[in-house]
């Protein structure tokens, strides 16, 4: 007989519900309504590669219209887990069962599963502009969803597109369906791969990190979206994310996975209020937070850091017709952007993609023409760039990228990537001494315990370390220059919440003992508060709020800044 659920209240079901399977630390709560069977029942699902177990034998159930969050750090086997019940991951090896309303998805046949795929259960990919053809307009993929699925015709299909879309909030429906992926938003890219979901009214949703790659304001719109349009279709959804304020605004009930292993479910308020398991007390507690011990304020006469005064940053577009092809137009990223960081201070830029952040960034470490003026430790670049001083001053200012695996060479070694300044800002080093401070460098971001035993990691490249220890090599290869300045753009945004907790207490710690100034790029609001003395909001390419921390965040004037910090919340 297929295992029940409480029965939902409206089209959720009561908080707290649902049995707690699997795992010592789930939460059973006994059912107070009629029972209903569960939509999907998975019981002892193993996925394997090679022999080796990743998931070991989880236990849930998802109830018709409910919202189930399924949530832990990468390499959990959360996302595996997930695509593993419609059998899309390649050579893995799966048992167990995972029965949709009474027919195992796992016994079925290929041809079987292809009617199921996309029609009873449809699924919500991380990155849309990866998940969609580049070669094919939006329409043509939604289109052919419903023709294959639906048995629509060709001009049937093309009505229904646009009604699709237009569901989904897409301004211009008609005109967006003709579009390439690149040609929208990444919030419009998304919405239509929402809407290609849908296309087949499925009764059950995987979302796969819906909203990771989107803006915080863009999370929100499609998390409201995903809810109506939930509730108006009255389909299940399973929801994988790290994100656990998307799970508290969004799920009724929650399931934390671990190395494999489910080791708490139950109901959203209920696990968060009191989370039994220490893994997921760890997730709790591994909000940002802001470093007890502020350094000392710069005294009012000393240099700047870092200062700009009208800066303004343009890039050349091409002009329509037969003007293109005398002149060029401009698109201006930054719009006369006035800043200054004093010494051991962190100034947090914020603002959505597009804002200009990056490019401001990018300005800042002398890497594009601008206008107005930009001074490094009292140097303009412009001037250093004429008079042949750029290199000294760009030993003073460093960066650290937002994805550490793209931004270290997977063909050199951990000794060659973190000594490579040496090399050109101190060349008359010997091969001893620059390897003594490599060594030095790893003991002080915290990869090695001891500088005595750092020279067994020289040796090895960046695929065999984690997402936090290559952005702690990032950091080691900044540092061993002993910059004044640190560019961080973006440096947490592609690590697990407990990795970057780590990864803002050691830039703290390093804040305090060398005095070091930081310009904090972001969207993430949180990170902000935790790390910022000031902060500079952009919209558009222009500053539009600029002052402390606490000001700005916890009394915003602009529209933009409340919307802002309301979405982050």
């Amino acid at each position: 007989m297929a295992p029940t659920l409480p029965a939902a209240r409206g089209s959720l079901p009561p908080e707290g519900a649902g049995p707690a399977l699997g795992r010592p630390g789930g939460e059973a709560v006994a059912p107070t309504l009629p029972v209903v069977p569960a939509l999907l029942s998975v019981r002892n699902l193993r996925v394997g590669f090679g022999g080796q177990d990743v998931v070991h034998g989880i236990d849930f159930d998802i109830a018709p219209g409910e919202r189930l969050a399924l949530v832990g750090e990468s390499g959990s086997g959360k996302s595996v887990s997930a695509l593993s019940l419609l059998r899309l991951v390649q050579n893995a090896e799966v048992s167990g069962s995972a029965k949709l309303e009474g027919r195992d998805l796992l016994q079925m046949s290929e041809r079987e599963l292809r009617g199921v795929r996309g029609d009873e259960v449809a699924i919500i990919f991380q990155e849309p502009m990866t998940a969609l053809n580049p070669l094919a307009t939006v329409g043509a993929q939604i289109g052919e969803v419903l023709q294959l699925k639906k048995g629509l015709t060709p001009r049937q299909a093309e009505a229904a597109v646009v009604e699709l879309l237009a569901s989904t909030g897409i301004p211009e429906p008609a005109r967006r369906a003709q579009a390439y992926p690149h040609q929208l938003s990444g919030g419009q890219r998304q919405r239509a791969m929402i809407a290609m979901a849908l296309a087949s009214s499925p009764k059950l949703l995987l979302a796969d990190e819906p909203t990771t790659a989107l803006d915080v304001s863009l999370r929100g719109q499609i998390l409201n979206l995903l809810g109506d349009l939930q509730r108006q279709h009255g389909m299940a959804l399973l929801l994988i994310t790290h994100d656990l304020n998307l799970v508290r605004r969004f799920a009724s009930r929650v399931a934390v996975m671990e190395r494999g292993h489910l080791v708490e479910q139950g109901g959203v308020e209920a696990v968060f209020a009191a989370p039994r398991h220490a893994y997921t007390r760890m997730l709790l507690a591994s909000r940002p937070e802001r470093d007890v011990v502020e350094p000392e304020p710069a005294a009012g006469t000393d240099a700047p850091v870092l200062e700009a005064q009208g800066l303004r940053v343009s890039y050349p577009v091409p002009l329509p017709g037969l003007r293109g092809w005398f002149h060029k137009g401009e698109f201006v990223a930054v719009q006369g952007a006035d800043l200054r960081i004093a010494a051991g201070h962190t100034l947090g830029v914020i603002g959505e993609s597009g804002s200009g952040k990056s490019t401001l960034a990018l300005a800042a470490l002398g890497l594009l023409p601008h206008q107005g003026r930009l001074l490094v430790t009292g140097t303009d670049w412009l001037v250093a760039a004429k008079s042949g001083q750029s290199r000294s001053l760009r030993q003073r200012i460093q960066v650290v990228f937002q994805d550490p695996f793209s931004s270290l060479s997977p063909r050199m070694t951990v000794e060659q990537i973190v000594g490579e300044g040496l090399l050109v800002h101190q060349p008359l080093l010997t091969a001893d001494e620059r390897r003594t401070k490599v060594v030095n460098a790893l003991a002080d971001v915290g990869l090695v315990d001891d500088a005595r035993h750092g020279s067994d990691w020289l040796q090895r490249y960046p695929h065999e370390f984690s997402g936090g220890q290559r952005q702690r090599l990032a950091i080691a290869r900044a540092l061993i220059v002993e910059p004044l300045l640190l560019v961080l753009d973006e440096p947490t945004s592609a690590l697990d919440v407990t990795v970057q907790k780590q990864v803002l207490a050691l830039l703290q710690r390093l804040q305090r003992e060398r005095a070091l100034s930081y310009l904090f790029i972001t969207h993430d609001v949180d990170v902000i508060r935790a790390m910022a003395h000031e902060v500079l909001v952009m919209k558009d390419g222009a500053v539009v709020e600029h002052g402390p921390v606490e000001r700005v965040l916890i009394a915003p004037e602009h529209p933009y800044t409340r919307m802002l910090v309301q979405a982050s919340a």
